[in-house]
């Protein structure tokens, strides 16, 4: 009967997770031959490759994603036996760990996760910004107890979750005086030539703003794209070109002196979705997040 090392499993899930050896290395805080090595004896072990190198990266075979979906069970499990035999001291706050997709507006972030601020007892939130798939991973393990996204979880995503719709608004353009003083009339056709700052490709928002850009046969200059939003503000304000914002912060970016309102459309929509393990949230602080935003948004 053979026996699985729960050392090469973890070693598995991790490089599976990060997406690279040197990335899982720097999370552990181990060389990489460690743990090449420790991949490759788990291979030996269970008689299966798990890896196909492709480029510079690594993908999982059809045995790599069966052992990495066993793997997210069996780890999810362990972190529920820890929280489960946790001590709690009296007046110890509870927890929320959320993952945040970078992509999201800082202010938006503020404003869904602001209902957490005022319940009782207190919950002590843990934030965590990446990209979607090592969120859904963590998520998958119990890491976090729910993800703030852009877009719901694709089917052609192997991840387990529910999708709560928080709410959905406009886009607004912002850029400094100069630029929106100069692009502001005839608003959206003036975008046409226009210096943009944009998202990038893989955004919900991204996809249904080159479908706007199509259907308005308006073909800006993309000067620069972002995963993060907050680095696309600060150019912004630099003065390298016109940048989109959901219009639910059109208030608060307004009070901000260094740029100034372009023009916004309801034609191009922003939706935020808290993706849990749970099809009713049970924990309270994602239960309030969710009711919060769909009275609010």
């Amino acid at each position: 009967m053979k026996t699985l090392n729960y050392n090469h499993l973890y070693y598995f899930w991790m490089v599976a997770r990060e997406g690279s050896v040197v990335k899982a290395a720097e999370e552990l805080m181990l060389s990489q031959p460690t743990i090449s090595t420790q991949i490759k004896d788990f291979e030996n072990a269970i008689g299966q490759r798990l890896f196909d190198r492709v480029g510079r990266g690594l993908t999982l075979t059809d045995a790599g994603r069966v052992a990495f979906n066993y793997a997210n069970e069996i780890f999810s499990l362990a972190q529920e036996l820890i929280n489960a035999l946790e001590d709690r001291p009296a007046g110890r706050p509870q927890k929320l760990a959320v993952g945040i997709l970078d992509v999201i507006p800082k202010p938006v972030v503020q404003q869904l996760l602001e209902p957490v601020q005022h319940l009782s007892p207190p919950v002590r939130l843990i934030c965590r910004e990446d990209k979607a798939d090592r969120l859904l991973a963590d998520l998958a393990a119990r890491r976090t107890d729910v993800v703030l996204s852009d877009s719901p979880i694709s089917t052609a995503v192997h991840a387990q979750g529910f999708n709560h719709l928080l709410g959905e608004c406009g886009v607004s353009f912002f850029a400094t005086t100069s630029l929106a003083n100069r692009y502001r009339v005839g608003f959206p056709k003036s975008l046409n030539g226009a210096p943009l700052l944009l998202p990038t490709d893989h955004t919900a928002v991204r996809r249904e703003l080159n479908l706007w850009f199509e259907r308005k046969r308006i073909h800006p200059v993309v000067v620069a794209e972002f995963d993060d939003s907050a680095t696309m503000r600060v150019f912004g304000q630099s003065g390298q070109g016109i940048f989109p914002v959901p219009s639910l912060i059109d208030e608060q970016l307004q009070r901000d002196r260094t740029i100034k309102l372009v023009g916004r459309t309801q034609d191009v929509r922003a939706r935020f979705y808290a993706i849990s393990l749970d099809a009713k949230p049970k924990h309270p602080a994602v239960a309030a997040i969710c009711q919060a935003a769909r009275g609010a948004l």
